[in-house]
């Protein structure tokens, strides 16, 4: 696969979705469409370092290829973090950035669709599934069970509550399973880990998407591959 050139995007909109995650969209003007596979991600080359390695910051793509030249990122606040600095404080509509996209593997294959699929995230880790569960929608893709479990601490964090919850009664099979781990709601308590190994109670074929924090992604791996499952199944997307 040909290295992807670096390109320009311009900021369209911003939108403060909780008090910690801005939404960005990015215009691709030298594009008439730019086109990716639900799961990819970017990466920019930010001037906030003399080293283009201590420069560059990778984001998943949180919307779905659509035909147009607009993609969204959601991306959360770090205290002390260089690059979400730059892109809370410096980046205002109409700014411009240089990134190199689309990158990445952390895809939905032919023989993911096969089995039930588990999307297992933690904070803006939900972008590329978000994606994949939206795309699979527009384009009535044949799958089976999907369950995109979202673990955050509190209400105020779960990241495009609302949508997804509506996706769950417009996407056959699609299960949206969010867990509170700081705070008490009318829905599930906890960390993700009790619900997929309740929903893979019967040890069915299954493939496993893992996004987030390293600690999470760790303690996945274990307890999936503890199940029975191969490691092969499972694939993942570190943040952090």
């Amino acid at each position: 696969m040909a290295l992807q050139p670096w390109r320009k995007g311009t900021v369209i909109r911003i939108d403060d979705h909780t008090p910690s995650t801005k939404r960005f969209w990015i215009e691709v003007p030298e594009l008439n469409s730019f086109d990716f596979t639900p799961g990819q991600f970017v990466t920019f080359d930010l001037p906030i370092h003399e080293k283009i390695n201590k420069r560059v910051r990778s984001y998943s793509i949180a919307s779905w290829p659509d035909g147009g030249n607009v993609f969204e990122l959601v991306i959360v606040y770090l205290e002390g973090g260089a690059g979400t600095h730059y892109l809370f404080k410096e980046i205002n509509i109409g700014s411009e950035l240089t990134f190199r996209g689309p990158l990445g593997v952390f895809t939905l294959k032919e023989e993911d669709l096969q089995k039930d699929i588990f999307l297992i995230c933690t904070g803006t880790g939900i972008a590329p599934f978000r994606s994949m569960a939206h795309y699979m929608k527009l384009h009535n893709i044949p799958h089976k069970n999907i369950y995109l479990i979202f673990g955050t601490r509190t209400k105020t964090d779960l990241l495009y509550f609302d949508e997804l919850t509506q996706l769950e009664k417009e996407l056959p099979g699609f299960h949206y399973l969010p867990t509170l781990s700081r705070e008490d709601w009318e829905g599930r308590k906890g960390y993700v880990h009790s619900l997929y190994e309740e929903h893979c109670a019967g040890r069915q074929p299954a493939s496993f998407f893992l996004c987030g924090w390293k600690n999470m992604i760790d303690e996945a791996k274990k307890r999936i591959t503890d199940m029975g499952y191969d490691k092969k199944a499972i694939h993942q997307e570190l943040y952090g």
